[in-house]
């Protein structure tokens, strides 16, 4: 037997071994059955030849099942990740990719949708633990991003959503999709539409007050981070962010930005100018819901209702009848003529310009030559006066060198120097009222003035912080320029009963009336008739409800105007009684400067407001003080099912009872009206209950306005 038949055993001790035979000391272990055959020289068998030849493809296929479990193997293994990177990437009805985000409402229709512009995720950093989903890597290095799912209520649903960047990147910018909605809120603007319109191509700017008057492309004087859509989603963009806003209409997009350079922006002190983008994305049942829930989250409530008088009686300016000529004989003359035509004044307000110079605090001797007698006739007339004040202090001021030597001027940027800006007054330096010193040097000026000829309130002009230098420094350093408007409205606390502001900036807790941008003697939507329930809503949208529209009429400037030296009589009428049923009316242009029947139309509506429209307004204002809720609402806030209600710009509702529906077109003795769905009753008895329905070429006459109470 050779090697391969037979296994040798060696078991035995060596001294045993050598007394043995050869076939004693191997034990033969038989061969299993067939081995034998197959063993050979070196060739082996032709059988072996034949059956290795054979094999061949057998180990083929088998090599390539090998490969086919193994390539089905890792597949599977990659879609089992990918399986938990898609989960990984949702949380509660929001997937995330490398490029953006979307929300999905409970049916699963895309409801909200959020481009990342400046950077894609690396989802291999992603990670998620809770609620909280983050991740550490962009396309172009280190960030800190995060989505944390906040479930507040049963029908709210929010989503924290922060993107800071760790690199020096210059911007963050996230894009909006509308996703066909309706948009709404942001901020005052020049061109007003209900809901907004994207309209061309904008890049990124501050989102910071300005002056809408005399820069028609800015963002207006009051305005919020906040924006609503009709398919109940609400963003709200983070106050520490330098929150720069563009649009595409080619995308239909907004865009939001987050930069500190090139920008009136500043990171806070000791902190790298590395730009963060943040907001909160909240999802809801419906539009009034959401938004309700907003407000009461998001937004101060103001903690008193300013005078009943104000909402009941019409405020009397001088400013579109007079301008800066107006003298201590126009102001008697003017408050006689509202008495003679039988008119009631809350207040008569004293505009621009009583003072000498601008900056100073006393009434031109020239121009008011017995200030103590003309208070105390006014007095005696039972009316109440409230004067103009601003920001500004012009250079020719006595009171320029005081506040260059006190230090009360907002400063260029090293701090060494008060700024000179230029207003629609001159040129001059703002107060800087992060200062105290300069708040209490104007409030005590105004302390003065008003115990001195018994000044019942002011009007606080300006206070845009287009007004400040491109750079500039201030006592107290403000990274958010608009923070400036804010600490102006605080000026206004002490005299908030009758005082007036036309800037707002998180200011929703100052008790006072809010005044719409100057009007222009036109019908159209720039400054004009049809700019102000558009106007009106927005700014109630974004929390400020007690409302002061602009004067009837317009300004009357003549190269801003549809009549010769007057607005025409038309839209004049037509201004008063959409005026009738706002909050506050304000006249300038007197109605007697017209004929007998608008001074009866005028009559007319001032009762209408006293009576109807003031006692709801101030039932809906005490509300306001715990809901927020607007005074002035648009017609979805009663029909949020309805698409029609959503693009409704010419008709409000007071309250959820009261809608309104102005003649806003020249010539029109007729309008189409809206009426939501329920039970309707109109102004002249009639009753629809039909609704939801359209009243084609509905009647109205020119001295009248469409009304329409709900029935219960």
């Amino acid at each position: 037997s050779g090697p391969k038949s037979a296994a040798v055993s060696c078991a035995m001790p060596s001294r045993q071994r050598s007394g043995m035979t050869k076939q004693e000391m191997y034990q033969i272990v038989p061969v299993a059955p067939g081995e034998q055959q197959m063993a050979g020289g070196p060739g082996g068998s032709p059988l072996k030849k034949k059956l290795a030849h054979e094999g061949r493809p057998l180990v083929m296929a088998g090599m390539l099942g090998c490969v086919l479990v193994l390539a089905a193997v890792v597949a599977w293994c990659y879609y089992s990740v990918s399986l938990r990177k898609a989960h990984l990437l949702k949380t509660e009805l929001l997937d995330l990719n490398k490029d953006g985000f979307i929300i999905r409402n409970q049916a699963g229709a895309v409801i909200f949708t959020m481009a990342f512009r400046s950077g894609a995720l690396d989802l291999d950093s992603c990670s998620k633990e809770g609620n909280f989903l983050s991740c550490t890597q962009s396309d172009s290095g280190k960030l800190n991003f995060f989505i944390q799912t906040v479930h507040p209520k049963d029908t709210v649903m929010c989503y924290r959503v922060r993107w800071e960047e760790l690199q020096h990147k210059h911007s963050v910018e996230h894009a909006m999709t509308y996703n066909e909605s309706h948009w709404y809120g942001g901020a005052e603007m020049a061109t007003q539409y209900w809901p907004i319109r994207i309209q061309g191509e904008e890049e990124p700017r501050p989102f910071i007050t300005s002056d809408v008057y005399s820069n028609r492309n800015a963002f207006g004087g009051i305005l919020e981070r906040y924006w609503l859509s009709s398919n109940a989603t609400a963003i709200k963009i983070n106050d520490s962010v330098p929150f720069h806003l563009g649009w595409s209409e080619k995308n239909s997009t907004l865009r939001f930005q987050a930069r500190y350079q090139d920008s009136s922006f500043k990171p806070q002190e000791g902190q790298q100018a590395l730009p963060e983008l943040s907001y909160r994305v909240c999802v809801g049942s419906d539009v009034t819901s959401i938004h309700k829930y907003m407000v009461r989250r998001y937004f101060e409530k103001p903690i008193k209702v300013p005078s009943p008088e104000v909402f009941k009686q019409p405020v009397w300016s001088t400013w579109a009848l007079h301008k800066t000529a107006v003298t201590q004989e126009k102001l008697l003359h003017y408050a006689s003529d509202i008495t003679k035509h039988g008119f009631t004044c809350s207040h008569l307000e004293l505009d621009d310009r009583y003072t000498a110079d601008y900056g100073e605090f006393d009434f031109d001797p020239q121009k008011f030559p017995n200030v103590s007698g003309m208070f105390d006739k006014l007095r005696e007339d039972g009316f109440q006066v409230t004067l103009w004040t601003h920001p500004f202090i012009n250079y020719d001021s006595i009171n320029f060198g005081v506040a260059v030597e006190k230090g009360l001027f907002v400063r260029e940027p090293s701090g060494e120097l008060p700024a000179l800006v230029r207003w629609w007054n001159g040129i001059g330096g703002i107060l800087d009222f992060t200062n105290p010193d300069a708040r209490e040097w104007y409030s005590s000026h105004l302390r003065m003035l008003k115990s001195r000829y018994d000044v019942t309130s002011f009007k606080f002009d300006a206070g845009e912080t287009s007004y400040l230098p491109r750079q500039f420094s201030t006592l107290i350093p403000l990274s958010d320029p608009s923070t400036f408007s804010r600490r102006y409205t605080e000026m206004a606390v002490p005299f908030s009963e009758r005082a007036e502001l036309r800037v707002g900036y998180q200011s929703q807790n100052i008790s006072c009336f809010f005044r719409i941008i100057d009007r222009d003697s036109v019908w159209g939507y720039e400054l004009g008739l049809k700019s102000i329930i558009p106007t009106v809503l927005t700014i109630s949208i974004l929390g400020y409800q007690f409302i002061l529209p602009d004067m009837i009429g317009g300004n009357a400037y003549p190269n801003r105007t549809t009549g010769l030296g007057l607005p025409d009589r038309e839209l004049y009428i037509r201004w008063l009684e959409l005026s009738a049923f706002m909050p506050a009316m304000q006249f300038s242009i007197p109605p007697w400067a017209y004929d007998n029947e608008v001074i009866q139309i005028a009559q007319k509506f001032t009762e209408l407001h006293e009576t109807l429209v003031a006692p709801r307004v101030l039932e809906l204002a005490g509300e306001v003080l715990d809901t927020g809720d607007p005074i002035i609402r648009p017609l979805w806030w009663i029909a949020n099912d309805d698409e029609a209600a959503y693009k409704i710009d010419s008709q409000f509702l007071i309250g959820d009872d009261l809608m309104v529906a102005p003649v806003l077109e020249p010539g029109k003795q007729e309008r189409d009206i809206y009426l939501p769905a329920g039970r309707w009753r109109s102004y002249k008895g009639e009753h629809f209950d039909k609704g939801p329905m359209y009243l084609t070429d509905y009647p109205v006459d020119l001295d009248e306005i469409a009304f329409f109470t709900w029935v219960h």
